[in-house]
C-alpha cells in the first residue's frame, strides 16, 4: 500500500531535521572538543606563500630555488624573528637559538636539493617525500643514489619543510605541480637515453605513481623508466574523506583550532609534529583520483609502458592501506619487472591477543594465487618461536616460491612493523638487529656485493 503523500512529507521533514539537529550536535561538539586543546602558535597561524599551479608550470629549478628563499625568508621574519622566548620552549624548531632551528644545521634538509655526483652523472633520481615530511627523508637514498654516480634531486614539496600552517592551504595539484617540476628538471640536467628514476615514499609515492599514469597520455611529460615507492599511499582510511567535515567549525574565527587533528610540540627540525585536518582531506582527495585513474585504465594498452616498481610495505602499516597497494596498484601492472617487499609481523610469539585479529591472518589474504606478474619478497620469522628473518621469494609468472635466510632477527621487545621507515644511517626498525643501522632486504636489486651481515643496503637498480 502506497504511503500517503502527506504522510512522506511529514516523514521527510522529520528524518531531515534528526539528520540537521544531530550534525550540528556533531559540529558543536567537535568545536568544544578543538577548544580544549593547547592554544594556537604562529607557526599555526602564520601561511607561507607558495608558488601557484600555475607559476610551478611554468618555472625551471632556479625559479622554484629563489621562490623557496621568499618562503624561507617569510617564515624567519614572520614567525621566528617575532616568537618570545620566554613563550616558547628551548627545543622548538622555530626558535633561533634553539638547537633544534635548522638554519643551525650544515644542511637545511627542509628545503630542496641537487646532489651531484663525481664526473658525468649516469642517471638521475628525483625523490618525494611523505606528507609533514621534508626532503630530510630521503636524503640518504639520494645519497646512495649519488655514489653509484646518479644525480640526485631531493624535492620540497609545496606546504612542507615551513610551518605546519603551510599544510592547511596546501592542495595536492600544487604538490603534483612541482613533481612535474622536477622531472622538467631532471631530464634538462641529465638528457635520455640516461636512466630517470622516480621515488617516493608514502604521499610521496601517490604522487610519483600519479606522474607516472599522467606521463603515460602526455608525452611531454619525461617519463621515469624505475619508480621506487616507499610505504606507498595508493589508499587511505575512508574517514580521511571527512576530515574537511572536521574543520567546519573552524570557519568561525573563535573555533579556528578545529582546523587542526593534532597540536603538538614542533621539537622535529625537518617533521611537523602538527596535523591539519586539510592535510588529510588532500591525501584522500589524491588517492581517491590515483584510485580512479588506476581503474579507469584497466585493459588499456597504454599500461604496457608503464615503467617496473619496486615496492617496500609493512603488512600492518598504520598510515596506509596495503591491501590497496595490491589490488589497487599490483593488480594491475604487466609482467614488466615488478617486484613488491612485504614485511610480516614478527610472529616469535603469540601476539594475537595484542592486535588486530584480522591483521594475524591477513598475510595469506592478502596477496591473490601465484602464478603473479610481480615478483615478491615476503620478510617474515623462520619459523615459531624464532626471532630470525628469512626471505620467501616467488618470482614473476611463477607458481614457486623458494627461502632464503637474511642472517637478521627482530630486536627484543618488536612485534609489528607500523610503517616501513626510510633508511637512514642513524635508525633501527623491526627489520634491522639493534643497534645496527638498517639495512635493505631486497639483496637482489644492489649492484655491489652485499656489506655488513651479507645484507645490502638500499640499492635499486643502479646497475
Amino acid at each position: 500500500m502506497p504511503v500517503p503523500l502527506p504522510v512522506l512529507s511529514r516523514l521527510l521533514k522529520q528524518g531531515a531535521l534528526i539528520l540537521g539537529v544531530a550534525t550540528l550536535t556533531l559540529l558543536a561538539w567537535r568545536a568544544y572538543d578543538s577548544e580544549r586543546g593547547p592554544a594556537l602558535q604562529p607557526w599555526h597561524l602564520k601561511v607561507p606563500h607558495e608558488l601557484s599551479v600555475e607559476q610551478l608550470d611554468h618555472a625551471d629549478w632556479g625559479a622554484w630555488l629563489q621562490a623557496e628563499d621568499r618562503v624561507f625568508t617569510e617564515v624567519r621574519q614572520q614567525v621566528s624573528e617575532r616568537l618570545d622566548p620566554g613563550q616558547v620552549p628551548p627545543f622548538n624548531r622555530y626558535r633561533q637559538d634553539s638547537r633544534a632551528y635548522p638554519p643551525r644545521f650544515a644542511t637545511n634538509w627542509n628545503r630542496s636539493y641537487l646532489l651531484r655526483p663525481a664526473g658525468t652523472p649516469r642517471g638521475v633520481v628525483v625523490l618525494l617525500h611523505g606528507l609533514t615530511d621534508s626532503p630530510y627523508s630521503l636524503r640518504h637514498v639520494a645519497q646512495r643514489y649519488v655514489e653509484h654516480g646518479y644525480l640526485a634531486i631531493g624535492l620540497r614539496l609545496p606546504g612542507h619543510g615551513t610551518v605546519p600552517a603551510g599544510l592547511t592551504d596546501a592542495q595536492w595539484q600544487d604538490w603534483l605541480a612541482a613533481t612535474r617540476l622536477a622531472l622538467r628538471t631532471a631530464r634538462a640536467e641529465v638528457p635520455v637515453p640516461a636512466p630517470l628514476h622516480l621515488v617516493g615514499y608514502s604521499n610521496g609515492a601517490a604522487l610519483a605513481v600519479k606522474y607516472t599514469l599522467d606521463a603515460l597520455s602526455d608525452p611531454q611529460l619525461p617519463q621515469a623508466q624505475r619508480l621506487v615507492l616507499i610505504s606507498p599511499m595508493i589508499g587511505v582510511a575512508s574517514s580521511a574523506r571527512f576530515a574537511g567535515l572536521a574543520a567546519l567549525p573552524a570557519v568561525f574565527p573563535a573555533f579556528s583550532k578545529a582546523a587542526w587533528l593534532n597540536l603538538r610540540p614542533e621539537y622535529n627540525p625537518f617533521k611537523y609534529n602538527s596535523f591539519p585536518a586539510n592535510a588529510a582531506r588532500q591525501s584522500w582527495l589524491l588517492t581517491d583520483t590515483l584510485q580512479k585513474q588506476l581503474l579507469a585504465l584497466v585493459g588499456d594498452p597504454r599500461l604496457a609502458r608503464l615503467p617496473p616498481i619496486l615496492s617496500f610495505q609493512s603488512l600492518t602499516d598504520a598510515t596506509v592501506s596495503t591491501p590497496a597497494l595490491v589490488s589497487g596498484l599490483y593488480r594491475q601492472l604487466p609482467a614488466n619487472g615488478s617486484e613488491l617487499v612485504i614485511f610480516d609481523l614478527n610472529r616469535e610469539r603469540d601476539f594475537e591477543g595484542l592486535l588486530d585479529p584480522a591483521s594475524v591472518t591477513s598475510l595469506a589474504s592478502l596477496l591473490p594465487p601465484a602464478p603473479r606478474n610481480y615478483t615478491t619478497r615476503i620478510l617474515s620469522n623462520e619459523g615459531t618461536g624464532s626471532a630470525t628473518l628469512e626471505e620467501v621469494s616467488t618470482p614473476a609468472l611463477s607458481p614457486d616460491s623458494s627461502r632464503r635466510p637474511l642472517g637478521l632477527a627482530y630486536p627484543p621487545g618488536c612485534f609489528p612493523c607500523p610503517m616501513w621507515h626510510c633508511p637512514s644511517p642513524s635508525m633501527t626498525a623491526c627489520t634491522a638487529p639493534s643497534p645496527a643501522p638498517m639495512r635493505i632486504l631486497a639483496c637482489t636489486w644492489a649492484p655491489s656485493p652485499p656489506v655488513a651481515n651479507g645484507v645490502c643496503w638500499w640499492c635499486p637498480w643502479m646497475s
